[in-house]
C-alpha cells in the first residue's frame, strides 16, 4: 500500500500530510462541540508520545539525512547543518518573544480572541513546513524508508495537534463566543498547515542545494518546540515518571521504524 504512494508527486503527498495534521487539529477543536473540558491525563499521554516521536524524527528523518546530503553535495556539514539547526531554533525563539511582547503590551490593544488565534496560527506554520520538507525529500530519495519517515513525522505532529486544537477552541468558548464560532475559528487557524506543507515541499523540490539547510532548520524548530512546549506541558502531570517512559516509547517507535526500513 505505502509503496504504491511512491508514484505520487511529493507535492501531493506533502499536501496530504498537511491535511492529516489539519484533520487532527479539527478533531481537537471539535471537543468544544461536545465537552466543556477534556481529560488532562489523556492529553498529557498523547503529548508525551508525540514528543518522543518528534525528537526521534528530528534526528532520523531530518538531521541525519541533512548531514548525508550535505556530504553528497560537497558542502561542509559541520557548518551547513549546525547553521540550519540553530537558525530553526532561533526562528521559533524570536517568534515567541515577538508574540509575547505584542500580546502583553499595554500600548497595543489586541483582543484575547485575536491573540489566541494569531499565536496558534503562527505556531502551525513551521509544523506545516516540517511536513512539507519531509515529503519534499522524496523527490531525491524515492524509498519506502523515506516515505515511512515522512508519514511517521506527520503522525507525531498530528497527535500533538489534537490538544492544540482544543487549546484554541475551548479558551475561545470561554471568552463568550458560541461553540460553532469557536470551532470555525480553530479550523481557519489550522488551515495554514496544509498550505505551509505544500510550500515547504515546493522549495525542497525546486532547490536541492538548500535542502540540507532546510532539513536541519526544520529539525531545530521541531526540537525547540518539543523541548519548550510539549515536554514541559506533559511533565506537569503528577505521573511524570510514566510520562517520561511514554516519551521514550515514542522515540523508540520512530527509531525502530527507521532501523527496519532504513
Amino acid at each position: 500500500m505505502l509503496s504504491y504512494l511512491l508514484d505520487f508527486s511529493p507535492l501531493l503527498l506533502a499536501t496530504i500530510g498537511g491535511l492529516i495534521a489539519f484533520i487532527f487539529s479539527c478533531l481537537g477543536a471539535a471537543i468544544v462541540l461536545f465537552f466543556k473540558e477534556i481529560n488532562k491525563n489523556l492529553m498529557d499521554y498523547m503529548l508525551a508520545i508525540s514528543a518522543g516521536v518528534m525528537l526521534s524524527a528530528a534526528f532520523f528523518s531530518l538531521l541525519n539525512p541533512a548531514i548525508e546530503l550535505s556530504y553528497s553535495l560537497y558542502q561542509i556539514p559541520i557548518l551547513i547543518v549546525t547553521f540550519g539547526f540553530l537558525a530553526g531554533s532561533l526562528l521559533i525563539f524570536f517568534c515567541n518573544k515577538i508574540l509575547n511582547k505584542l500580546f502583553n503590551s499595554k500600548k497595543i490593544k489586541v483582543s484575547k480572541i485575536f491573540a489566541l488565534f494569531t499565536s496558534i496560527t503562527l505556531h502551525n506554520i513551521p509544523e506545516g513546513l516540517v511536513i512539507g520538507v519531509a515529503f519534499g525529500s522524496l523527490f531525491y530519495d524515492k524509498s519506502l524508508a523515506c516515505l515511512v519517515s515522512a508519514f511517521s513525522l506527520t503522525l507525531g505532529i498530528a497527535l500533538q495537534n489534537f490538544p492544540e486544537g482544543s487549546a484554541l477552541s475551548l479558551p475561545l468558548r470561554n471568552t463568550g463566543l458560541s461553540t460553532s464560532k469557536s470551532f470555525f475559528i480553530s479550523l481557519v487557524s489550522a488551515l495554514v498547515e496544509p498550505i505551509s506543507a505544500f510550500i515547504g515541499a515546493f522549495i525542497v523540490v525546486k532547490i536541492q542545494m538548500v535542502l540540507p539547510v532546510i532539513l536541519s532548520l526544520a529539525a531545530g524548530a521541531m526540537i525547540y518546540v518539543t523541548s519548550m512546549e510539549l515536554i514541559p506541558e506533559c511533565q506537569n502531570n503528577k505521573n511524570n515518571d510514566f510520562i517520561t517512559l511514554l516519551i521514550m516509547l515514542g522515540f523508540s517507535i520512530m527509531m525502530i521504524l527507521e532501523m527496519i526500513l532504513g
